[in-house]
């Protein structure tokens, strides 16, 4: 599926930020917390220019949320990403499928948060879409970029498969996009063409080697 928001690449870092935090809000569990944010998070929008890239998808995202029974979103949300891997929110399933490398990949994720002061909360794991946009929001951009950059290609994939379903968490994802840089594209292209590695094992405990990342 084309993805349909335009580049905010040029945007200033605020508005990066603020995008990012949106899409990272509103990607997440749509639990009580979440929707009494609700509020906050129509601040945050009207804080952008309503000509801005992704402006109108998360207009329509956060009305999706404000207008919806809580046990309909929430089983709404489940069926988007909880019941296909590839929908999945953990984007190291995308690049690293259910292999040892993931639990690498994990790993340093944890270690790149803290070489930046960045702590998530106990109860996620570091490559929760959710999470990387919290972080990307409140980084130095060089930090930031990198990071998305790192997993542009999986949200690429992400997106894709969301075009199968009716769902306004598509369009948050193309603004997530919209924000990010250009990944390596041989990369992107290797990616898209083969999906994440097929080795089926059991994820053990992170390694204690350190991978550098992104």
């Amino acid at each position: 599926m084309r993805l349909s928001v335009r580049k905010a690449r040029g945007a200033d870092q605020r508005t990066l930020a603020v995008l990012r935090q949106l899409c990272g809000w509103c990607l997440q569990y749509p639990d009580e917390s979440v929707l009494g944010k609700l509020p906050l998070f129509r601040a945050c929008l009207a804080e952008l220019d309503p000509a801005s890239p992704g402006h109108a998808e998360l207009t329509r995202t956060i009305r999706y949320l404000s207008g919806g029974e809580p046990l309909s979103l929430a089983a709404h949300y489940v069926e988007v990403f909880e019941r296909k891997p590839r929908r999945t929110l953990h984007l190291s399933w995308f690049t690293d499928g259910d292999t040892r490398r993931r639990g690498q990949t994990l790993a340093a994720l944890k270690a790149f948060y803290r070489d930046h002061g960045f702590v998530p909360a106990e109860n996620e794991l570091p490559d929760f879409l959710p999470v990387l946009l919290e972080f990307a929001a409140n980084a130095v951009p060089t930090a930031a970029d990198g990071l998305l950059a790192r997993f542009t290609p999986a949200l690429r994939l992400l997106h894709r498969h969301l075009g199968t379903l009716d769902t306004p968490y598509r369009d948050t994802v193309a603004v997530v996009l919209a924000t990010a840089p250009p990944p390596d594209e041989r990369a992107a292209v290797a990616l898209s063409e083969t999906g994440p590695p097929a080795e089926l094992v059991g994820l053990g405990p992170y390694p204690t080697g350190r991978k550098e990342f992104p």
